[in-house]
């Protein structure tokens, strides 16, 4: 078995030289803005860019975009820089939206925001900005890059809570060799009063979350919108019915609210969760307690890898996540056909669940990821 180095001798990323352009996605969040102040600061001519990812078909009452615009133009204007804007809207559908409708309906649960980076922020945006003749881009992500040898490498970023490298794994290396990560190396209270300090108006702006087109409404009236729900029976692993669920493509493994079994006489009050997905018999099955063994797997099948910078040698052992901010996990990583790799934990894994992504760390460095195809136990 090899073992990914913690700490491998990394080089320093490289900088812009003084007076380069650089161009910066500016959300109208208070990150991007730090993030478009410092490069400002560091003497290169900076140009903000808002991206429009998503048409607002349904009003506005959900989608900020019009609010984020004016907040990204407010603070373009206090750095005195200019701000273009590009709508991506069809490119953002067909890479990022399309397959998160055909994930839903083949009953696994993704994560547009992994897709958003790789095909829009780090792609779409990317070939825009150098259209604008930038030779550098930037984000406000929290994260950082090096060197190994001749390949960028993805980094952690210094604020453990705010680490986004779990979001970037997707992107193709290649596509960090001029793009600019300023807040890396940054704690997020400090950002705030950085901001604050410059007079930025973003400085207590409430930090954005979810997903982007869904907003504040419940994800499953947005969902229904576009994926056919087939009702059937909710069964205890045992093989009681218990209920009927409203189609498998609203429900997600570990899930615990909204399965409308938790009032029944004869319970003794213990939460149920999901468990599996039944699709040839489109039934949804259930187990009591939050500890329950159906909700723990040691092994997973990841597939369409991006490995960052040099690819490891496999078989390895190193760690990973598999989902945002969880603790990092022990694990071994084989190769199988296809393209495939079997992941092995140490500890077996509470509510794994296909359709998202199991990403690869040796220390600091992000080594890539997959999407999760399958799960199992070991054999005992």
């Amino acid at each position: 078995m090899v073992h990914a180095d913690p700490l491998p001798i990394l080089a320093p990323a490289p900088h812009p030289e003084p007076g380069s352009k650089v161009v910066v996605g500016l959300s109208g969040g208070v990150d991007s803005s730090v993030a478009a102040l410092r490069l400002k600061r560091a003497g290169y001519e900076v140009i903000g860019l808002f991206m429009k990812n998503w048409e607002e078909d349904d009003g506005t009452e959900y989608c900020t975009a019009l609010a984020d615009l004016a907040d990204a133009q407010a603070v373009a204007d206090r750095l005195a820089i200019p701000l273009e804007t590009a709508n991506f809207a069809a490119e953002y559908w067909d890479a990022v939206f399309e397959h998160f409708l055909t994930e839903y309906r083949a009953g696994r649960t993704p994560n547009p925001d992994v897709l958003c980076n790789r095909e829009i922020k780090f792609n779409v945006f990317q070939d825009y900005a150098e259209a604008l003749g930038a030779q550098w881009v930037a984000t406000g992500h929290y994260a950082d890059l090096g060197r190994l040898g001749s390949a960028p490498c993805l980094l952690r970023g210094a604020d453990d809570n705010k680490d986004q490298s779990y979001f970037l794994h997707a992107v193709p290396g290649a596509r960090f060799e001029r793009c600019l990560f300023p807040l890396g190396p940054t704690a997020k209270p400090v950002i705030r009063e950085e901001a604050a300090a410059a007079g930025l108006p973003t400085h207590a702006k409430k930090d954005s979350t979810g997903i982007c087109f869904i907003g504040e409404r419940r994800f499953n009236d947005f969902l229904s919108r576009y994926v056919q729900g087939t009702p059937g029976s909710v069964e205890s692993v045992e093989g009681e019915t218990l209920g009927t669920h409203q189609g498998l493509a609203f429900y997600t493994f570990g899930q615990r609210q909204g399965l409308g079994i938790g009032g029944r006489r004869d319970s003794d009050g213990t939460p149920w969760y999901v468990v599996e997905k039944d699709l040839a018999r489109n039934v949804l099955l259930v187990a009591q307690g939050h500890e329950h063994p159906a909700l723990f797997h040691d092994e997973l099948i990841a597939e369409a890898l991006n490995w960052i910078g040099p690819p490891p040698e496999l078989p390895l052992r190193c760690t990973a996540k598999i989902r945002y901010r969880q603790r990092d996990q022990a694990c071994d990583v084989e190769a199988l056909a296809e393209g495939r790799v079997r992941v092995r934990f140490a500890e077996a894994q509470r509510a794994v669940t296909p359709g998202q992504w199991v990403v690869f760390y040796a220390g600091r460095r992000c080594l890539g990821g997959g999407r999760i195809l399958e799960r199992a136990r070991s054999a005992p």
